[in-house]
């Protein structure tokens, strides 16, 4: 496995080389640099053509001055995770990347199964995490979802290999708010709590860098709603966990031209106030990972012309989806789900071109 994880000095190297436009990369935690468009690897067929599409994806990346790559391992059967170990192995390996250069998240929660494996997914499941005992039964909800502690750190064990890297630069905890189905607020405090534990000492030890909530509902949905999830209680978690120096750092959220509650709507208290996450984020020093960037493709053509002419400054309908989601105030990386070369020079090429005005996006909302 490779040794190391992004820094400030490396990310900053990689951004001072790649020629992208002013604004183009973005500042996180411990002054890292970070693109403000990364790699997504969530669609796709289990397959070894996606897989080649997937490591195409990050050289073509890697080119194009994106620095920022995400996955999970329940992604295509712990397909994508390792796609992106190869890609990455391989770059490190020609030396047209540096390890301290790129920053990579990866998330664990689900019961994935391995698509490489030649025991049917459910039979997989069952003999590698539920009989094992390392996904009690009692804390598995909705008979998928599991952040037990000792589960979290076997997913995290699983996706190092997978990745081939000893550190993890960002590890979220995946769509937690499917526990809430299950649990009630008390006893999912507890749990989250006593993941948050294993993360923290994991941090400690290096094998990850930082860690964060991943998020589909709960941080889009009113306090009063059951998937609601709380950025104050979970930094009070951190903080109870991990004291002053807890390694709560990110968050990620759908963020696109149709799921845009991120900037619009106040779902957070912070204090007496009622903000959006975008803003709670930016105020508790959190770096922010738009998913969904175009919708799982759905906004890649026939956009409004009203949304086209806000952004002059894209060329094609999805350029201007991923101009829209990079360009939010508070947002750190826009992610992208792409595995067509073709479609990653399209959309990568947007490095080369500054973010919007805050203007820009604000005024789609008057």
């Amino acid at each position: 496995m490779k040794a190391g994880r992004a820094t400030a000095e490396g990310t900053s190297r990689f951004a001072a080389r790649s020629n992208a436009a002013p604004g183009h990369f973005h500042d996180a935690w411990g002054g890292l640099s970070l693109s403000s468009i990364g790699l997504g690897t969530y669609l796709g067929d289990e397959d070894e053509a996606t897989d080649a599409g997937y490591e195409a994806c990050v050289a073509a990346g890697l080119a194009a001055g994106i620095n920022v790559f995400d996955t999970a391992i329940n992604y295509r059967g712990q397909r994508s995770e390792r796609a992106i170990g190869r890609a990455l192995a391989r770059a490190f390996a020609e030396k047209s990347v540096r390890r301290d250069e790129v920053f990579v998240s990866t998330k664990g929660g689900y019961l994935p199964h391995d698509a490489q494996d030649p025991r049917p997914a459910r039979r997989y499941v069952a003999e590698t995490f539920r009989d094992s005992g390392l996904a009690p039964e009692a804390e598995i909800a909705q008979g998928c979802h599991c952040m037990a502690p000792g589960y979290i750190a076997d997913q995290i064990e699983r996706s190092r290999a997978n990745l081939q890297l000893e550190s993890i630069d960002l590890y979220y905890l995946h769509n937690v708010e499917t526990q809430l189905g299950a649990v009630d607020a008390r006893a999912f405090r507890q749990r989250l709590a006593a993941a948050a534990a294993v993360l923290e000492e994991e941090a400690s030890e290096g094998r990850i860098g930082a860690w964060g909530l991943a998020t589909w509902d709960g941080l889009r949905v009113p306090p009063e709603h059951p998937e609601h999830l709380s950025l104050s209680e979970t930094l009070d978690v951190a903080r109870e966990v991990g004291g002053k120096e807890h390694h709560f750092r990110g968050i990620q959220l759908p963020f696109n031209l149709g799921m845009a509650q991120a900037l619009v709507y106040r779902s957070q208290q912070l204090g007496e106030q009622r903000l959006c996450a975008l803003d709670f984020a930016r105020e508790s020093r959190l770096a922010v990972f738009g998913s969904a960037s175009m919708l799982q493709g759905r906004l890649a053509g026939n956009l409004p012309e009203e949304v086209l002419s806000a952004f002059p400054e894209a060329t094609t309908s999805a350029q201007c989806a991923i101009q829209f989601s990079r360009s939010a105030p508070g947002m750190t990386a826009a992610l992208v789900g792409v595995s067509s070369p073709d479609h990653a020079s399209e959309d990568f090429s947007l490095a080369r071109v500054a973010p919007a005005q805050a203007e820009q996006v604000l005024g789609l909302f008057r």
